[in-house]
C-alpha cells in the first residue's frame, strides 16, 4: 500500500470505514458470496450505509447497544458493518440458544435495537417480548410478529457514507458453561487480529465455515478479510464435502476451521479428498480448541504448509504458529512475542518454571483490558495485574514456546493426581474405530473421580463389550494405566456447539443426573 493510502486506510480504519476505504479503491472486486448471489465492495458499503443511516433517522446513537440473532447471511454482514461506522455496540447472539437464554442477553446488554431472522422468529418473538430496553425490532428477513420488515426500516434512506463515523465495538459473550454468560467489553475496539496472515486485496478470498456470532469466525472470517480488501464466501451450516467443493468451484486461499472440521475431513474416503484441488489454499487458520498432535501432523502431510494455528478466546489473542516450527514442535501453539505475552502461574500466582503446568495467563492489551459486562467481580477474579487468564492450563518449554494441557474446568483428580482429558482424547482419536471422543471426570467414591470415555464411532462400526476393551487397553499401551479410561460409553452424537467444539460440559451434566438417553453403557 503506497504511504498515501496507507495514511488514508488508517484514518478511515479508526473511524469504521475501512470498508469505505477499499470501495472506493476496489469498487467492483467481490466482497461477498454465499447462496443469495456475490456483492462487490461498492454494493456492500452502499447497503451498510443504508442501514447505517436509517438507524441514526430512528435515534440510534453511538454507545447504545443493538442484539442480533441472524443465521450467515447478507443481512447479518450488513448489521456488523453498519454498527463498526456509527459507534454502536454490537451483540451477536447464538442462534442456538433457547428463548430464555436470548432474553436473557437482551436484558443483560441494554439493547435498544433487535435485529433477528425469520428463521429464529419464535425465540425472537418471546425474547423481545421480556426485554425492557428495546426500543426497534427489526426482522433481517421474512416477517416476524411484531419486528419491522428490514427493507421496509430502511427504505429511502441514502448510499453515501455516513459524514461523521464513529467507530463502533463489539460486545460477545461467552459460553455460560459454568454460569449465567458475560459479555466481554473493552473501552474501544480491538485491532483486527491478523496473526500474520496476509491477505491481497480484490484477490483473496476467504471461506467462512463457521456461525458468526462466534468470536473466531467473527473475527478471522468476516472482519480481517473485508479489513483487508479481501472477499468472502459465506457458509450457512458447515459440510466436510461441500467446504472442499467450495474451495475448488471459488478459488479460495484463506479459511478458518476448528480441528472437529480436519478430523471430518480427514475421515472422509481417499478418492473424495483427493477429487478436489486444494491448491489455491494459502492460509488454513484454526483454533478454539486442543488439536490432537496426530490430526495436525496428518492434516499437514495432505494440505501442505499453509496451516496456522493460534490460541486465544473472545477475550484477546495470545499466540500464533506456522506449520514449519509447529512440525519441529509439535503440540505447541506458539511463542509468545513479545516474550512477557504469556506466563503461567501456579495457584497463589506465583510463576512457574518451564515445563512446569500450571495456568496460562495472557497480558491485556495497552488500554485496551477488557471487563465482564456487570460483573466486577468476575473481571477482577479473571485478571492478576495486568495479566487475564482463560482457565487453560499449560506450560512453556525451555525455548520459550507454549503448549496447552487442557482446560482447567476439565481437569479430573483421581486419587490426588492431576489427570488432563486433552492427552486421553489425543490416544482414543488415533483409533480406526473412533470418530469422536470426549474424555471427562465422573464421581467414583474411592477416588473422588475416575475417567470416562465417551465415544462416537464411525458409521461402519457397531458398539460392543469387546471394543469397549479394545478402547481401553489401546490407551493403555500408550499412556500411564491411571490415566486410561476405566469404562467407554458409546454414542450415536456427542453434545456439542455449532462452532465445532464438544461440550464436555454437557456430558457432565448427564452424568451428574445420573442418565444418557443416548448412551450405551458398556
Amino acid at each position: 500500500m503506497l504511504t498515501d493510502d496507507a495514511a488514508a486506510f488508517a484514518s478511515s480504519a479508526g473511524r469504521g470505514m475501512y470498508l469505505a476505504f477499499w470501495a472506493a479503491r476496489i469498487p467492483n472486486a467481490t466482497a461477498l458470496l454465499g447462496r443469495q448471489g456475490r456483492l462487490t465492495f461498492a454494493e456492500l458499503n452502499a447497503r451498510a450505509n443504508r442501514f447505517a443511516h436509517a438507524l441514526r433517522a430512528r435515534g440510534v446513537r453511538a454507545g447504545d447497544a443493538l442484539a442480533v440473532l441472524c443465521h450467515n447471511s447478507f443481512e447479518l454482514v450488513d448489521v456488523v458493518m453498519a454498527t463498526r461506522r456509527i459507534g454502536v455496540r454490537l451483540t451477536p447472539i447464538n442462534y442456538q440458544l433457547g428463548a430464555d437464554e436470548v432474553a436473557y442477553i437482551l436484558n443483560d446488554s441494554d439493547a435498544k435495537v433487535f435485529v433477528a431472522s425469520e428463521r429464529f422468529a419464535a425465540a425472537a418473538s418471546s425474547a423481545a417480548e421480556r426485554c425492557r430496553s428495546l426500543e426497534l425490532r427489526i426482522a433481517a428477513d421474512g416477517a416476524i410478529a411484531g419486528f419491522e420488515d428490514l427493507q421496509s426500516f430502511q427504505r429511502g434512506q441514502p448510499e453515501h457514507d455516513v459524514p461523521d463515523p464513529v467507530l463502533g465495538v463489539n460486545m460477545l459473550y461467552t459460553s455460560g458453561s459454568t454460569g449465567k454468560p458475560k459479555g466481554v467489553e473493552r473501552p474501544s475496539a480491538p485491532p483486527v487480529p491478523n496473526a500474520r496472515i496476509v491477505f491481497g486485496p480484490g484477490r483473496s478470498l476467504c471461506l467462512c465455515t463457521g456461525p458468526l456470532y462466534h468470536a473466531a469466525p467473527l473475527a478471522f472470517s468476516l472482519i480481517s478479510p473485508l479489513f483487508n480488501g479481501a472477499g468472502v464466501l459465506l457458509m450457512d451450516g458447515w459440510d466436510a464435502e461441500r467446504s472442499l467443493q467450495l474451495i475448488e468451484e471459488h478459488g479460495v486461499t484463506h479459511t478458518h476451521m476448528v480441528p472437529t472440521m480436519f478430523h471430518r475431513l480427514l475421515a472422509l474416503p481417499s478418492e473424495v479428498r483427493e477429487r478436489y484441488d486444494l491448491s489455491s489454499l494459502e492460509y488454513v487458520l484454526h483454533g478454539a480448541a486442543p488439536c490432537p498432535v496426530p490430526l495436525k501432523r496428518a492434516l499437514i502431510e495432505w494440505l501442505g504448509p499453509v496451516v496456522f494455528e493460534y490460541y486465544g478466546a473472545t477475550e484477546g489473542l495470545g499466540t500464533i504458529v506456522d506449520a514449519e516450527t509447529w512440525l519441529q514442535k509439535p503440540g505447541t501453539v506458539g511463542k509468545p512475542d513479545p516474550s512477557d505475552q504469556i506466563c503461567i502461574l501456579n495457584e497463589v500466582g506465583e510463576a512457574l518454571p518451564p515445563r512446569q503446568s500450571g495456568l496460562v495467563y495472557l497480558k491485556a492489551p495497552e488500554g485496551m483490558r477488557f471487563r465482564y459486562y456487570k460483573d466486577v467481580d468476575k473481571t477482577e477474579a479473571a485478571f492478576r495485574g495486568d495479566y487475564f487468564t482463560l482457565g487453560d492450563v499449560g506450560y512453556i518449554d525451555e525455548d520459550g514456546y507454549l503448549f496447552l494441557t487442557d482446560r482447567s474446568a476439565n481437569l479430573i483428580i483421581s486419587g490426588g493426581v492431576n489427570i488432563y482429558p486433552a492427552e486421553v482424547d489425543a490416544v482414543l482419536l488415533t483409533h480406526p474405530a473412533v470418530q469422536d471422543v470426549a474424555v471427562f471426570g465422573i464421581p467414583n467414591a474411592e477416588w473422588g473421580e475416575e475417567v470416562k470415555a465417551a465415544v462416537e464411532l464411525r458409521s461402519d462400526t457397531a458398539p460392543s463389550d469387546a471394543l469397549a476393551r479394545e478402547l481401553i487397553e489401546h490407551c493403555r499401551a500408550r499412556l500411564a494405566h491411571y490415566k486410561c479410561p476405566r469404562s467407554v460409553d458409546f454414542f450415536d452424537k456427542l453434545p456439542r456447539q455449532d462452532t465445532g467444539k464438544l461440550s464436555k460440559y454437557a456430558l457432565r451434566e448427564q452424568y451428574r443426573r445420573g442418565a444418557s438417553a443416548t448412551a450405551r453403557h458398556e
